[in-house]
């Protein structure tokens, strides 16, 4: 353990050879709980930007995640500059949409992804035809089509009879 690269530092070796926790390296470590260190090259930028630009980040990442996952995505080789640049501004917009929509209902994009995902399409069929018919808003659902400034989708969404 003493020569372990992260534990090590946090204990002391007695001359009989025992190990002893070094109480004052974690207490001098406890400094820096909750802190980081972030590097820049770019010296324009202040610290605030710089901050804030690696929050963004971590956001950036998770929309990723929520896209791969969500739509099942499977790594994208293009070859083609304008397929590249196509695939990237996608995926900005869909970033862009998340904020848009985490601003105006004061929500995260998962609580508001997970209450639309309780919006359910129902299909009836019988002898006479087929109808499509979307599930009761919730009032947390109709807030949030409220907020966005959004139609809810039409309660029936189609009837087909048979012929």
């Amino acid at each position: 353990m003493r020569s372990h690269p992260s534990y090590g530092k946090y204990l002391r070796q007695l001359k009989d050879g025992t190990l002893r926790i070094d109480k004052q390296a974690v207490r001098d470590a406890e400094k820096y709980d909750g802190k980081y260190l972030i590097r820049t090259s770019d010296d324009t930028l202040s610290a605030e930007d710089v901050a804030i630009g690696y929050k963004q980040l971590v956001d950036i990442e998770q929309a990723f995640r929520t896209l791969k996952s969500t739509l099942e995505l499977r790594p994208m080789y293009h070859r083609l500059e304008d397929r590249i640049r196509a695939h990237v501004l996608l995926s900005w917009l869909a970033l862009l949409l998340v904020q848009i929509v985490e601003i105006r209902t004061h929500e995260s994009w998962p609580n508001v992804r997970d209450e639309c995902e309780r919006l359910m399409l129902g299909h009836f069929s019988s002898k006479n035809g087929d109808l499509y018919q979307r599930t009761e808003l919730t009032a947390k659902q109709a807030q949030l089509f409220a907020a966005l400034g959004l139609e809810p989708p039409p309660k029936i969404l189609g009837i087909h009879p048979r012929a």
